[in-house]
């Protein structure tokens, strides 16, 4: 039996990948920049930090080894994306069942919580540094979000979580001002303390807001939101590409500016608040531009990553349950998607007033992404080989690459977070 002439033609793009224009580049962003500056969201920002203060500069190399990992788990969950036109959750309840695919929106659910609970109470953190309740910061972010997805289109939501999610940049140019010793940073760099366990439950914690169990999730259901289609895929690559080395630059820097502040690290220094940051980067770029730029870019990094993980879990839902799930979508006509999001992120609005550090909270829940990881990545692998058509599988040198990058990061988020949590 021969091949259709549309299996021909699928091959055939596989292998010869149309030129990218700007106008199909233009278009395909979007998904895959929004999940990467929402991965430098207010969690990450803490965790990077933290490791700063503890132990200088030894935690700016990690931060760019886990390239590759980020890169591959962003750029399967979108070519699995466009491929299928069905999120991972959807796939996973129709080949597998119902029970895998509760147990994967389960441990999405748990990620996008802490994730969610992390992100308000860094934008009431930044409130409190100029004087504002936390209730007052936290009830305007709330409402303004809520706003901005019931009243606003996919491309429209897309856009503004993209100019929002910029303000991360200050972070390199609070790097800048922190005036690093060069020779220190390098010299640091290169010192892992493999043994010292509060380096690896700051390592897991690093790892775990870096490869984001829902940031997979999203990137895959944004792009058939976004109802873009293999003929995307190359510039989809790109895009995931450049935003996963962006993410890290601009982690890295937060760890750099934290260093410098606190004169290549004290040990067992232990921050507690927003403000204590804050503090800490004025100490190095000046009173005024380590507020304003720390604050900028904690606020805008966690004011997307509270709409992704919001977004993440309605879609997640409604794909499992089989419900309309789909920002092209009225209120009207799909009351269950938007009722989910709002009901997940006025939870975590509401627990935003426990009165928990927001440091030590930031820093469980990137353990605790390490810890689920695993899980997810498992569940990537498999849909791309068993979903995707053979041409787009990950197979060969790359798919053994791909297998062992996410064996060794699963690996190594786990024993860092075990070890770290004795």
């Amino acid at each position: 039996m021969t091949a259709s002439p549309r299996m021909d033609g699928d091959s055939a793009m596989a292998r010869f990948p149309p030129r990218i224009t700007w106008q199909q580049l233009a278009f395909t962003i979007g998904p895959g920049l929004v999940v990467m500056l929402a991965d430098t969201e207010a969690g990450s920002v803490i965790a990077a930090a933290q490791g700063g203060a503890e132990w200088g500069y030894r935690l700016v190399l990690p931060q760019f080894l886990l390239i590759p990992a980020l890169f591959m788990a962003q750029e399967l969950a979108a070519r699995l994306g466009l491929a299928t036109r069905q999120g991972l959750a959807e796939l996973v309840l129709r080949r597998s069942g119902r029970w895998p695919a509760g147990l994967l929106l389960a441990t999405l659910t748990v990620s996008c919580i802490g994730a969610l609970v992390t992100e308000l109470s860094g934008i009431a953190g930044v409130g409190e540094l100029f004087g504002i309740p936390a209730w007052q910061s936290v009830a305007l972010a709330t409402a303004g979000l809520l706003l901005v997805v019931w009243t606003g289109s996919y491309r429209s939501i897309e856009r503004i979580a993209i100019v929002v999610g910029l303000c991360e940049l200050s972070f390199i140019v609070l790097a800048w001002l922190a005036r690093p010793d060069v020779a220190e940073l390098v010299a640091q760099a290169v010192q892992v303390p493999w043994h010292a366990r509060g380096y690896l439950y700051l390592l897991a914690a690093n790892l775990g807001t870096c490869v984001i169990p829902w940031a997979i999730f999203y990137q895959q259901s944004a792009s058939v939101d976004k109802r873009l289609t293999r003929a995307h895929l190359a510039a989809a690559r790109i895009e995931t590409l450049a935003g996963a080395v962006l993410c890290q630059v601009v982690t890295a820097a937060v760890v750099i500016a934290a260093a410098a502040a606190f004169a290549g690290g004290l040990a067992g220094h232990v921050l507690d608040r927003v403000g204590d940051i804050a503090d800490a980067f004025s100490l190095a770029a000046g009173p005024v531009a380590g507020h304003l730029v720390f604050a900028l870019g904690l606020t805008g990094g966690a004011l997307v990553a509270a709409i992704v993980v919001c977004l993440t879990v309605a879609w997640a839902f409604g794909e499992v349950l089989g419900l309309r799930h789909s920002l092209s979508e009225s209120p009207i006509r799909a009351p269950w998607f938007y009722g989910v999001f709002t009901v997940v992120l006025l939870a975590g609005a509401a627990l935003v007033g426990s009165g928990m550090s927001l440091v030590r909270l930031a820093v469980g829940a990137g353990v605790l992404n390490a810890l689920l990881l695993p899980i997810v990545l498992v569940f990537l692998y498999r849909a791309a080989r068993r979903e995707l058509p053979t041409e787009l599988r990950p197979q060969g040198g790359y798919g053994a690459a791909v297998a062992i990058v996410f064996g060794l990061t699963g690996a190594l988020g786990l024993y860092a977070a075990l070890m770290g949590l004795q």
